[in-house]
């Protein structure tokens, strides 16, 4: 999210970044379960964007949130945006979006705090784990239903909508925005898409049951907690828990296409991993 950059303060560890419209002018570096920490780094600065790192277990989601909620509250910042995701209105069973929603909810119990809460779309980015796949297998595995229309999105139009929002502070009180993408589409014609930029026509896509999908999860390091985690979420979603509430307009829609996201990032990347295999 480069174009985050420009909106001001910097704090980074290896997985977070909060970044402030105003205020501040340096970095800090520190970790984001320490409230203290963040509360340094909130302190001065007018609004701040908010996000939490990739989970490694519930209870640090939680910490995580806790911390950043309470740096917020006693730093007086008046102004947040907070990365957090489609479906965050669900209050369980949506795997690490759980913890998005509870964290929405710490930041709404904020009085005097203004807060956007960004709820993105599944990631185009997250079809980058199945480079390895196409390039073992020759097929895209995954355990998502392969029919099922998803609203998927680019970061960087994530990072770009936030920035202007932060530029902008043109919110108050408690809001929620989806973010939707370019347009909704199934991992059939996600995986159409990928084979047309790569060259391989006979790409297909397959669904995979659950179980085995942990155990590549699991295979690739994740544990196995970690793993069930993320399981949880492919249920919900083919289940139609996790799911857009807004209907799609201009206002929820951003640029860039899944197409575009193949010629741009997949393709290069694809390879790339082919060049060092």
């Amino acid at each position: 999210m480069n174009s985050l950059r420009d909106a001001g303060s910097v704090v980074t560890d290896a997985t977070y970044v909060i970044l402030g419209a105003s205020g501040n002018t340096g970095s800090i570096i520190g970790d984001v379960s320490d409230a203290v920490a963040l509360t340094k780094a909130f302190r001065g600065a007018r609004a701040a964007y908010l996000m939490l790192p990739p989970i490694i277990s519930r209870e640090d989601q939680e910490r995580e949130s806790d911390a950043i909620a309470e740096a917020v509250k006693e730093s007086g910042l008046r102004y947040a945006v907070n990365l957090s995701s489609y479906g965050a209105h669900v209050p369980e069973g949506t795997g690490p979006v759980t913890g998005l929603h509870s964290s929405e909810e710490k930041l709404n119990a904020i009085n005097d705090l203004n807060v956007l809460h960004l709820r993105a779309a599944y990631f185009m980015e997250n079809n980058l784990t199945a480079i390895d796949m196409i390039h073992g297998r020759g097929l895209f595995g995954h355990a998502l239903r392969p029919d099922l229309k998803l609203p998927m999105i680019a970061t960087p139009d994530v990072g770009d909508y936030a920035a202007q929002r932060l530029l902008d502070l043109d919110f108050s009180g408690k809001q929620t925005r989806e973010l939707l993408g370019e347009r909704d589409l199934s991992m059939t014609e996600a995986t159409a898409l990928i084979a047309r930029g790569i060259g391989k026509p006979g790409l297909r896509y397959e669904q995979f049951p659950y179980h085995h999908v942990q155990q590549v999860l699991e295979q690739m390091g994740m544990p196995p907690k970690k793993a069930a985690v993320y399981i949880e979420m492919f249920k919900a979603i083919n289940a139609g828990v996790l799911a857009a509430q807004e209907p799609r307009s201009t206002e929820n829609s951003t640029p860039t296409s899944f197409g575009q996201f193949v010629q741009d990032v997949f393709v290069p990347a694809y390879h790339g991993k082919a060049l060092t295999a």
